[in-house]
């Protein structure tokens, strides 16, 4: 043997190692107590205690009035609390935290009328401990036996069912009854109450088994840890040592092996553990890996017993989630938790930010010896690592983010990470006389422009960042702007001659004409303020910073349409829409108006067009000219009645009273167009 390797998760767990110390601290201070049942499953241990005063008892009954009596790390039953009292004893309560958890499961599954299913060893005390705090029940100690009586009493496949496991079961047993239940019940709920120090201890043994020659596994043959530990190795090893003390290690049968794997269960204490590393090393001589090298065994076992404070920053890693806290293990003697509640502000899911197997770090709140938990928070670890981001933030103007949580009369509240940053009302970006309600609960993104640490006041100004991120913004647009250029925009404001819409920072001038192909007199008949509408550049001039934008659609030209479906010659099915002295304008398409001159109404003369057309008449009429250039149409009713005309003169314009153009002819009897129409108010 050359080379010997520990399991840094070796020895005892600070379940264990605090129901010893719960012993030592009642031995020194009254010079007697009673254990009901022993301490830990190991005889020098034990006996050790006992030397000092410890009285193991195993019914309620052997204890005396008045006598303290410690419940071990196991843990017992409701009615054994019960009659611990009745018989006068004094309780100290050593439970491991995490059966402790267990047992809370299974009393709520009885209230709940649940059937209650433990995974573990039938006669283990934990496992004797939980029956007691359930109602109906049933224990497998395997898979198979399960799965038999599952097939047996078929009728618990529909029933509630709710599923633990001992803390020291190893996690392919648990998983194997897992899969056996999820193929039968339907209304199961399962938890995980695998202590996370045993699945540490179990992964860690099975990755040197697979990696040496041979194993050394110590702790007492009733340890239920211990069995499943030599279990697991010997799945990966083909030599492998069973042993509870140093006498008991055979070295003849470690003499060919080149790498040696040692580990421990959780009741092994650490003196044995270097009794037994020990006589290894005086044996043979040993290599210490570099892990050693760094750390001795003494001194990873001291750091797992080590003593936490209020204020101690801790790390751990999450290894249950209820409804109400999340536990966390440290590693040490403490059992840490984090209210649920610091990971669900606004609506926020706790499983949607933690889960089981996360590493976090938190700052110790609370310390309960006696229990041997740790209050941890999240939050004011968080704070505390803020309010030095914060500090820094005023000299650097970095840009931080947080959430809106409040209003008052003078601005806002926003919480950065834990730490509450006012932002004064002219600080926010909104209007003056806006509400700043509508605030509450966003993001928004803020420069802090005050801090005093001493009075815990913070300052910060969301304009600033706004102001600069709009600047960015224009920048940006006018470096990239062009003619034809789309934006996405929102609509600011309204006149009477167009809309102002924002395109990311900047406001472009949407004219009335420029809204819809057809007739309109308000803006407000096609937008309102705070449309989001999809725009295109006609012009800019970037020295006076003007933007024209388009809003009515190219491809949607009711002009194109008209050509492709209209010539000269056609006749169209139009619709009156105005009438003026010297004729009636009527829609083509959508969008296209042609003039019927006063002359072209009838075949005969007539005084206005009035006494012949009404405004929403629809009449046949012949398109006698088309100016592509004006975009302008003549139409003509009384070309309909008479012989084709001869073609048509020049086209030519005339004022309108009513300051359109239109385009008017002198017309002979026979259709002829011989230049512009005279003067109709003769006519009258």
């Amino acid at each position: 043997m050359r080379e010997l390797r520990v399991a840094q998760s070796a020895g005892f767990c600070f379940g264990v190692s605090r129901s010893v110390e719960m012993a030592e601290k009642l031995l020194g201070e009254q010079g007697g107590c009673a254990s009901y049942g022993e301490l830990i499953h190991n005889e020098d241990v034990v006996r050790r205690l006992e030397s000092g005063g410890l009285r193991v008892i195993q019914s309620p009954e052997e204890l005396a009035a008045g006598e303290q009596v410690l419940i071990r790390a196991h843990g017992v039953s409701r009615e054994i609390y019960e009659r611990l009292e009745k018989a006068g004893g004094r309780v100290s309560d050593a439970t491991c935290p995490k059966v402790k958890a267990i047992h809370t499961i299974v009393s709520r599954a009885a209230a709940e009328d649940r059937f209650v299913i433990i995974i573990g060893m039938p006669k283990h005390p934990e496992v004797e401990g939980i029956c007691g705090w359930c109602g109906d029940h049933a224990v497998f100690e395997n898979s198979q036996d399960l799965e038999i009586w599952l097939d047996k009493n078929t009728e618990y496949w529909g029933k509630p069912i709710t599923v633990v496991v001992q803390t020291t079961q190893t996690r392919n047993n648990f998983t194997e009854c897992c899969n056996v239940i999820k193929k039968r019940c339907t209304n199961a709920k399962i938890s995980d109450t695998i202590c996370l120090a045993t699945f540490t201890r179990q992964e860690e043994a099975e990755r040197l088994a697979s990696e040496c020659d041979a194993m050394v596994v110590i702790g007492g043959k009733h340890s239920a840890n211990s069995i499943h530990l030599a279990q697991i190795c010997r799945e990966h090893c083909a030599n492998v040592q069973f042993i509870e003390k140093a006498s008991e290690l055979d070295l003849d049968k470690l003499a060919n092996a080149d790498i040696v794997g040692l580990t421990a269960g959780a009741s092994t204490p650490a003196w044995i553990i270097k009794e037994v590393r020990n006589k290894m090393s005086d044996e043979i001589k040993i290599e210490e890996t570099p892990v050693e090298k760094e750390m001795s065994f003494d001194e990873m076992l001291e750091e797992t017993l080590k003593t936490i404070y209020n204020g101690d920053k801790v790390t751990g890693i999450v290894v249950a989630i209820t409804g109400t806290e999340i536990s966390v293990d440290l590693g040490a003697k403490y059992s840490g938790f984090i209210p649920t509640s610091e990971f669900t502000d606004d609506g926020v899911k706790v499983e949607d930010v933690v889960k089981v197997g996360d590493t976090i770090e938190a700052v110790v709140v609370r310390v309960n010896d006696v229990e041997g938990t740790a209050m941890l928070s999240k939050k004011r670890l968080d704070a505390a690592k803020m309010w030095n981001e914060v500090e820094e933030a005023v000299d650097n103007g970095t840009v931080l983010e947080g959430v809106v949580t409040e209003e008052n009369k003078g601005g806002v509240v926003v919480n950065v990470k834990g730490v509450r940053v006012f932002v004064p009302a002219s600080q926010t970006d909104l209007p003056r006389d806006a509400e700043m309600s509508q605030l509450l609960k966003k993001t928004v993104r803020l420069k802090i422009t005050e801090v005093n640490k001493a009075r815990k006041r913070v300052v910060g100004s969301i304009r600033r960042v706004a102001q600069a991120e709009r600047r960015e913004r224009t920048e940006a647009i006018w470096n990239e702007i062009e003619i034809g250029k789309r934006y996405h925009g929102v609509v600011k404001s309204m006149t009477s001659y167009g809309a102002f819409v924002d395109i990311g920072g900047i406001d472009g001038m949407v004219h009335v004409s420029e809204l819809s192909w057809g007739r309109i007199h308000q803006p407000s008949e096609v937008l309102s303020v705070g449309d989001e509408v999809e725009v295109y550049v006609i012009n800019f001039d970037r020295e006076k910073r003007k933007i024209s934008l388009g809003y009515k659609d190219p491809d949607a030209n009711p002009w194109t349409a008209f050509t492709n479906k209209y010539q000269v010659g056609s006749v169209a099915t139009v619709t009156i829409v105005k009438l003026m002295p010297f004729g009636a304008f009527a829609e083509v398409l959508p969008g296209v108006d042609g003039l019927i001159h006063i002359s072209q109404i009838a075949n005969r003369r007539i005084g206005k067009p009035e006494d012949v057309l009404t405004v929403g008449d629809v009449v046949d009429a012949k398109i006698t000219a088309i100016d592509e250039e004006k975009h302008k149409i003549s139409l003509s009713i009384r070309a309909l009645s008479e012989p084709a005309p001869a073609p048509a003169a020049e086209v030519e314009e005339v004022e309108e009273d009513d300051g359109e153009d239109a385009l008017v002819y002198e017309v002979s009897a026979t259709g002829e167009a011989t230049g512009i129409a005279p003067d109709m108010g003769d006519d009258e």
